[in-house]
Parts: C-alpha cells; sequence; structure tokens
C-alpha cells in the first residue's frame, strides 16, 4: 500500500487532481468543509449543513468517533447503503473495509483526529464472479462536537463500476494524510487607502451562496 504524506499547504496533489476529475464528490465535499473551516483548524458539527452538499448527499456520511481509531456512521448517503447492499446507518466504518484493510482504516481515522489531519484513500473492492471490481475515494475530513473536541468526521466515499450483489468491502491501496497545521486569519487584512495594489491583483470574486438541499439519515434520529 502505497502512504503519501503531504504537509505543504501550497502543494496541490496529484491524488486531489485525480479526484477531481475521476470522482467529482469527493472535491465537492472536500471543498465544502474547506470553505466552513474558514481558515480555522477545523469547523465544527454544527457548522455543517446538509443543504450546502445537496447536489452530492448520496455520497456523504458523518462519522462519530467511539474509541481511538473506531468510528461509527451516524448519517450515511444513499451510495454507502448501495455498496453494502443494506442500512449502514449504525455501523462501524469498519464495516466498509476487508479485515486486512481495518487496521490501516483505524491508524488513518486516529491521525485524522489527533493530529489532526484530512485524510485521502484510494480504494479497490472485491471481486468475483457477478462482483465486478470497482475502484472508489474516500475522504475524511475532521469536525468538533459541541465541547470543542475533535470527534467528529465529514466524509465522502463514491465508487466507480457496477455495483453488482452486496455487500461490496474495500481494500486501500495508498492514503495520503495532510495534517492541519494550525489556526490561520480568516482573511488578510485590507490594503490602507491609497496604498498601491500588487501587480496582477484583481477582486476576489463573491462566492455563491449555498443550494439548498436536504437532510441524510441519522442513526440515532438526530444528527450527530
Amino acid at each position: 500500500m502505497k502512504i503519501d504524506t503531504n504537509s505543504g499547504s501550497n502543494v496541490i496533489s496529484i491524488g486531489a487532481m485525480r479526484a477531481e476529475v475521476h470522482f467529482p464528490s469527493i472535491a465537492r465535499v472536500e471543498a465544502y468543509w474547506d470553505a466552513l473551516r474558514n481558515g480555522r483548524l477545523m469547523p465544527s458539527r454544527g457548522d455543517v449543513d446538509p443543504r450546502g452538499i445537496s447536489d452530492v448527499l448520496e455520497f456523504a456520511f458523518i462519522l462519530e468517533k467511539i474509541a481511538p481509531g473506531v468510528a461509527r456512521l451516524r448519517l450515511a448517503g444513499m451510495h454507502l447503503n448501495d455498496i453494502m447492499g443494506m442500512e449502514v446507518r449504525g455501523m462501524p466504518i469498519t464495516a466498509m473495509f476487508l479485515p486486512e484493510a481495518r487496521r490501516a482504516l483505524q491508524s488513518t481515522l486516529e491521525s485524522v483526529l489527533e493530529s489532526p489531519a484530512t485524510a485521502r484513500l484510494t480504494l479497490e473492492s472485491d471481486s468475483g464472479l457477478t462482483r465486478p471490481k470497482l475502484e472508489a475515494q474516500m475522504v475524511l475530513l475532521p469536525l468538533k462536537d459541541e465541547q470543542g473536541r475533535p470527534t467528529r468526521v465529514l466524509g465522502a466515499l463514491q465508487a466507480k463500476g457496477k455495483i453488482g450483489r452486496g455487500p461490496r468491502r474495500f481494500h486501500i491501496t495508498s492514503k495520503q494524510i495532510d495534517p492541519i497545521l494550525g489556526d490561520m486569519p480568516d482573511r488578510f487584512p485590507a490594503p490602507e487607502e491609497g496604498a498601491a495594489q500588487p501587480r496582477g491583483a484583481t477582486k476576489k470574486p463573491q462566492a455563491d451562496s449555498a443550494p439548498f438541499l436536504r437532510l441524510v439519515h441519522d442513526a440515532e434520529g438526530s444528527e450527530g
């Protein structure tokens, strides 16, 4: 299994570019999380509004930390149910992985919540006569709970290929872990009136307002 760790905030990784092209839902959820973060170490669970990712909600999920390296699915989109051939809410996220991949996933979850860091996993499924191989990517992004502790994860899983008969489980072919180095200012200070602008500087376009969207399943009938 290839492990690619990148701590440079100004580096655009090959994994990120591939996710945007081949797994656009992964890139969409990651961009939403980064917008919520707005320079902070991480956003809180309360910041997450499913209406902000309505176009990719079927691929999204939220995890709750139970113990170090152990997390269960509190909210899950329908794509995850389709992959497993059953309702996944309440399951440990490791249930979606082959036994030999679970320790690596647990180690990744620990890094995401304790470093903290973001993680992108490249996955392949098991296969068989009626079960063609699936290629997938997963992203794991840390969230704070109401007490300010990193105990939640906003994630997304997108698979390509014919799912066939479930459950389908994955092994990890590569992973990239990007430590979050610390809080950054929300924005650079505005230049003083009359100050010269840097050459080539332009006004930052205003972001479109987030679309209004629907809610996903909750393991306990309430949001995690």
